[in-house]
C-alpha cells in the first residue's frame, strides 16, 4: 500500500484506509482489509464500531493507525476527556493516533475544546489532532485556537462527484500541509456516480486500465496532493477491491477525461447546512424517493 505523509508529522499512513461508518459485517472483513494494507481505521462513538476495531486489531496495535473522533455535544472539557477515556477504554488501547473533532459546534468556544485537546495530547492520550466537516473559516478559527499543536487532517466529504471542497478549502489544506481524508470517495454508491457520468468513462477506462469502477474514482480522489481515503466496505470482496485504489496512478489524460466529462457538482452552504440539521429518518426517505427518479434528475438533488 502506497504512504502518504500526515500533515507534516513524519507520520506516513496507508493511502487507503478504511471507513466502519454504518458497517455491520463483523471483523473478518475488516482483517483482510489490514492484511491488504489497509493499515488506517476510521471509527467514532456515535458509529457503534469502537469494540469491533479493539477486537480486529488485536495483536496488530503497532502497525495499525487508529482514529476516532468527539461528538460536538461532547466540546466542553469536560465531556470531551470522558468521550476520549470511553473511547481508550472501548478501542482497548492506551493512545488514540488521530482525535478528530466530529463536526463544528459553534455553542462551544472553540478556545476550551482545542485547549482539552492540547492537554489529552499532554497526557499521551491522543497523538495528532484532526477536525471533520470544518468549512475553511472553521478551520482557521480552530488552527488560531491551537497554537502549541497543529491540526494535521479535515475529514470531509469527497469524491469524483462531489467536488465541494475544491472551491477553498482542498486548496488551502494542500497548501498548509493539512492531509484531507476522503470520506465517501465512492459518492453514495456506484449507482450515483454512474449518473454523473452519461458518457461512460468510468466503464471506458476499466477496459483500459483492467481496474475497477471503484479503484478508478478511489484513485482519482488519491491523485490528489494530500488526499487519503477511507472508503467502507460490508464484505471481504469490497473491502479488497477498494484496497486495490493505491499503489498505481491515473494518467493525466484519464484523469483530465474524467474531468471534463464527469457531471460533478459544488454544495452550497445551504445544502450542507441542510444535510446537517433534517433527521436521518427523513434523510433516508429523502434519498430513497431520489433513487427512483431519473438519473438526470437524481443528478440535481443528490
Amino acid at each position: 500500500m502506497n504512504l502518504k505523509e500526515l500533515a507534516r508529522t513524519g507520520v506516513r499512513i496507508p493511502e487507503v484506509g478504511i471507513g466502519t461508518w454504518n458497517y455491520h459485517a463483523g471483523p473478518a472483513p475488516l482483517r483482510r482489509g489490514l492484511e491488504a494494507g489497509a493499515l488506517f481505521l476510521d471509527t467514532a462513538p456515535s458509529y457503534g464500531t469502537e469494540p469491533l476495531i479493539a477486537e480486529v486489531i488485536k495483536g496488530l496495535r503497532g502497525r495499525v493507525f487508529v482514529a476516532t473522533k468527539v461528538s460536538p455535544e461532547n466540546f466542553h472539557r469536560a465531556d470531551l476527556r470522558k468521550s476520549v477515556d470511553g473511547s481508550l477504554r472501548r478501542l482497548g488501547v492506551d493512545v488514540i493516533d488521530l482525535l478528530q473533532l466530529h463536526a463544528p459546534n459553534p455553542a462551544t468556544p472553540i478556545h476550551e475544546t482545542m485547549d482539552a485537546l492540547g492537554e489529552l495530547v499532554d497526557a499521551g492520550k491522543i497523538r495528532f489532532i484532526g477536525v471533520s466537516n470544518f468549512t475553511l473559516h472553521q478551520l482557521r478559527e480552530a488552527q488560531a485556537a491551537s497554537p502549541r499543536y497543529p491540526i494535521v487532517s479535515n475529514q470531509v466529504r469527497y469524491n469524483i462527484c462531489d467536488r465541494t471542497i475544491e472551491g477553498d478549502l482542498l486548496p488551502y489544506c494542500q497548501a498548509q500541509r493539512i492531509t484531507v481524508i476522503a470520506y465517501s470517495p465512492l459518492a453514495r454508491g456506484l449507482g450515483r456516480i454512474r449518473d454523473c457520468d452519461p458518457h461512460g468513462v468510468i466503464d471506458e477506462l476499466v477496459g483500459i486500465t483492467g481496474r475497477s469502477a471503484a479503484q478508478i474514482a478511489i484513485n482519482w480522489c488519491l491523485s490528489k496532493d494530500g488526499v487519503v481515503a477511507i472508503p467502507k466496505g460490508n464484505s471481504v470482496e469490497h473491502i479488497l477491491d477498494n484496497c486495490a485504489a493505491g499503489d498505481w496512478r491515473l494518467t493525466a489524460e484519464q484523469m483530465a477525461r474524467l474531468d471534463a466529462h464527469i457531471r460533478y457538482r459544488h454544495r452550497t452552504r445551504f445544502d450542507q447546512l441542510m444535510r446537517r440539521w433534517i433527521p436521518g429518518p427523513l434523510q433516508r426517505a429523502a434519498l430513497w424517493s431520489v433513487a427512483h427518479l431519473p438519473a438526470e434528475l437524481r443528478r440535481r438533488v443528490t
